[in-house]
């Protein structure tokens, strides 16, 4: 039967034998063999299996219904030295990850502390990429996310990271961005990222990492890795590229960083731990790929939090940067990540030195500016930054808002038809707060304005029907 397996391993890798192997009903009659205790055996009709049912996904799923995955967990387990059979074992788990079906029924397994063990235990490249690769493949499983955190694969990711990084070998550096790239896959949902290609299909890798759309996972597992000490390792690792490393390794590991700051209690974890500083000595990178993952970091960290909005709003040189990066031609997404950091400083701070901090940094013009921005989202974050910084300090950017026409954007906001209703309503909250300045309310009669609220008092939205006359009544 040894025998036999092997020669049909052979004859499998014969495009045109394959189909003969499956009309001869080859696969059914291997399967029970994979419950053997003889290596050769298992590592023969291992190949077998393999290669007659590689790249047909009617047999896949006919091999999952028929407990394929608990064997190959099984040989996983049983023989985790025996080299051979754990490269046929992990090359047959790479063909099958695609499937639902396979990784709902990995999920039942313990597949997670065999992955992890094998992934400490790789010496060469050729290796880890495949481990890598199956473990992408189950980073886009809730429930296997879970199971490969539990299972210390952070740990394992980052003794990786602090033994490759700086080294200037085109292998390792693979080896390092993949790394990166699967911390973010168990933080984020998305496409299996395009880079690592099988080993075994002979194609050669081809680019950079494909992130596919960004849906935020489980916190639980953020605050797992913070908990596990992976920004600080992520930093080191930013500290080595910042400047002449790899780009892909940055993008990989500001992505992680960014979304590991989601969770509230991922922020104060990490704002106690120093990492606001440490990003903005980062600061000194000139790539705007790297500043525009900076300051969404930054603006993360920053959410909801008064305490890190106050330290980073009196911070000069963060103002000063963040006050050229507005004005960021060469990049849009830099200019808007500036912004937006900005305004969520003021949105989230309580304090009048923070409002003069920014103030003479100029940076409340750019504010104003933002407001006639052609995304809603972006028009709202700065109204209520104004509105915000004019209640807590009115009389510090009186002059400024003069200067940048506040006043006047404001109006131009509630005549265009194209402005949103919540923009529309932000706009009224802010212009009720300007009243409370002689000389912004004679700006706000000499505009007419008045005229404008009128009308606004009959729109079919209610709030900002409602906001219109509650402005007006103000106004009076």
């Amino acid at each position: 039967a040894v025998k036999a397996a092997q020669v049909i391993s052979e004859i499998a890798k014969n495009e045109e034998m394959k189909k003969l192997c499956i009309e001869a009903g080859l696969v059914p009659t291997l399967m029970p063999l994979l419950e053997s205790t003889d290596e050769e055996m298992l590592l023969h009709a291992g190949r077998a299996i393999g290669r007659i049912c590689y790249d047909n996904r009617d047999l896949q799923e006919e091999l999952v219904k028929v407990g394929v995955i608990t064997s190959l967990v099984r040989i996983l387990t049983d023989y985790a030295e025996s080299e051979p059979l754990v490269h046929v074992d992990l090359l047959a788990l790479c063909s099958l990850t695609d499937l639902d079906t396979a990784k709902e029924a990995l999920s039942k397994t313990k597949v997670a502390e065999q992955l992890v063990k094998q992934l400490r235990r790789a010496e060469n490249h050729e290796r880890l990429e495949i481990v890598f690769e199956v473990l992408q493949a189950l980073a886009e499983n809730d429930a296997l996310k879970v199971q490969l955190v539990e299972a210390g694969v952070q740990d394992a990711l980052s003794e990786i990271l602090l033994r490759l990084q700086g080294s200037s070998q085109a292998e390792d550096a693979c080896i390092v961005k993949a790394a990166s790239d699967l911390i973010v896959s168990l933080l984020l949902g998305g496409k299996k990222p395009e880079y690592w290609q099988s080993r075994h299909t002979k194609k050669q890798h081809q680019g950079p990492l494909c992130r596919g759309t960004v849906i935020c996972s489980v916190d639980g597992n953020c605050e797992r890795m913070v908990q596990f000490g992976v920004v600080h390792q992520l930093l080191d690792l930013l500290e080595k590229h910042v400047e002449s490393g790899d780009v892909s390794v940055q993008h990989a590991a500001f992505s992680a960083l960014r979304n590991l700051a989601t969770p509230v209690v991922n922020k104060v974890h990490m704002l106690e731990e120093g990492v606001a500083e440490r990003i903005q000595a980062l600061l000194r990178s000139e790539m705007p790929p790297v500043q525009f993952k900076l300051l969404g970091t930054l603006r993360m960290l920053a959410d909801g939090q008064a305490d890190a909005a106050e330290v980073l709003g009196q911070d000069p040189m963060l103002l000063n940067r963040l006050v050229q990066w507005c004005t960021a031609n060469n990049h849009t997404g830099v200019r808007g990540e500036a912004n937006r950091l900005l305004a969520s400083i003021l949105r989230h701070n309580r304090s009048q030195e923070v409002v003069k901090a920014i103030k003479e940094a100029q940076g409340v013009k750019h504010l104003v500016f933002m407001t006639t921005n052609v995304h809603a989202a972006m028009q709202n974050e700065a109204l209520n930054a104004l509105a915000i910084a004019s209640a807590i300090n009115l009389e510090t950017l009186e002059e400024t808002f003069k200067e940048s026409q506040l006043v006047q954007s404001l109006h131009k906001l509630l005549q265009d038809d194209n402005t949103s209703p919540e923009v529309k309503y932000n706009s009224m909250v802010l212009l009720c707060n300007l009243l409370n300045s002689g000389d912004l309310r004679q700006e706000i009669e000499d505009d007419k304005i008045k005229e404008t609220l009128e009308e606004l008092c009959n729109d079919s939205n209610a709030n900002v029907a409602k906001e219109a006359v509650t402005t007006l009544q103000a106004l009076r």
